[in-house]
């Protein structure tokens, strides 16, 4: 992937690992504009030169007027990334849980199938282009204070590679972004083995611009988890993650 000559849009990107991409796409020469939902966010990120959408992925009319927008500004758009993600801890013997997986399916989930369905039409009629998904490393060694959120980010694996497959042929390619923990939003303090942003994002741009570019991008840092059933170390990592149930309130004290 030639990162000096993109038209970009990150859909989710307005801190943490999207924002860090965005500047590195912009860095690297490529145009490149940010959908969400913070106006705070998104004011920031225009006063660094980078274009701003407002987008809710959970509102189907918002999706719509927002691609409507970004192609009447961006009509060479030719690389999308979707990363809507919300990380909520659920205690699964408390049915009020349930809100939080509803939350979490209809954001991570349906929130990237309708971005990608609102961008797919324009893609294809180019007959060139790249959806980038972007899943974690939890979707393939689940981390069970989340569970929502592991298959949620699992569903996306699956249907990146559904897209793949049916998009074979019309020149537009699917490359699902695995990344471990990074340390934004306070990763650091939960987990001190998260990787520091920079690092991280310094080498997903070396692993996009590889040729040809690899379908899935795996940092050194999350192959551990994307590996471990394959590797035999399936079970005793999920028990060791299992300890972090303790953080649950109801299993304090």
């Amino acid at each position: 992937m030639d990162l000096s000559n993109r038209t970009v849009l990150i859909v989710g990107g307005t801190s943490g690992i999207g924002r860090e991409l965005a500047r590195r796409f912009a860095a690297a020469g490529s145009t490149v504009a940010v959908g969400g939902r913070s106006p705070e966010a998104l004011l920031e990120l225009a006063g660094e030169g980078i274009g701003t959408i407002s987008i809710d992925v959970t509102d189907s009319d918002s999706v719509a007027s927002a691609r409507d927008a970004v192609l009447a500004r961006y009509p060479e758009l030719d690389t999308v990334v979707t990363m809507p993600g919300v990380m909520l801890l659920e205690d699964l013997r408390d049915p009020a849980h349930f809100e939080a997986a509803e939350t979490t399916i209809d954001t991570n989930l349906v929130g990237t199938i309708r971005v990608i369905d609102a961008f797919t039409p324009h893609l294809v009629r180019r007959g060139a282009g790249t959806f980038i998904t972007v899943t974690s490393g939890i979707a393939f060694l689940p981390f069970p204070p989340m569970p929502t959120y592991a298959a949620s980010k699992a569903a996306v694996h699956a249907y990146s590679e559904a897209l793949r497959a049916q998009l074979d042929g019309t020149g537009v390619s699917v490359v699902e972004l695995v990344p471990p923990a990074v340390a934004t939003a306070g990763q650091e303090r939960v987990n001190p083995h998260s990787l520091p942003l920079d690092d991280f994002a310094t080498e997903v741009m070396h692993l996009l611009s590889a040729d040809p570019t690899p379908r899935e991008i795996l940092v050194k840092g999350v192959l551990m988890h994307r590996w471990a059933e394959r590797d035999g170390t399936y079970d005793d990592l999920v028990a060791q993650r299992s300890q972090a149930l303790a953080m649950l309130p109801s299993r304090e004290g």
